[in-house]
């Protein structure tokens, strides 16, 4: 069986600009994460919680997928 190759992108780094500037310390704090965390979410690196997820985005005040976008290849 040849499972297709999951990929999910955000738009954390957007978000926090439109979001005056947040840094990723600042998120984090908020979400209730590490510093390194946020920024393995930007470069790609790590796919976050579904609870994570809903935290960043209810901070945000957006809908989850305002900030996160699956894709299958």
């Amino acid at each position: 069986m040849n499972m297709a190759r999951a990929e999910i992108k955000n738009h954390i780094r957007r978000l926090r600009f439109e979001h005056g500037e947040m840094t990723q310390q600042a998120l984090a704090d908020a979400a209730g994460c590490t510093r390194q965390t946020i920024l393995l979410l930007e470069q790609s690196r790590y796919s976050p919680s579904l609870a994570l997820a809903f935290r960043i985005a209810r901070i945000f005040n957006v809908r989850i997928d305002q900030v996160f976008e699956f894709t299958e290849s």
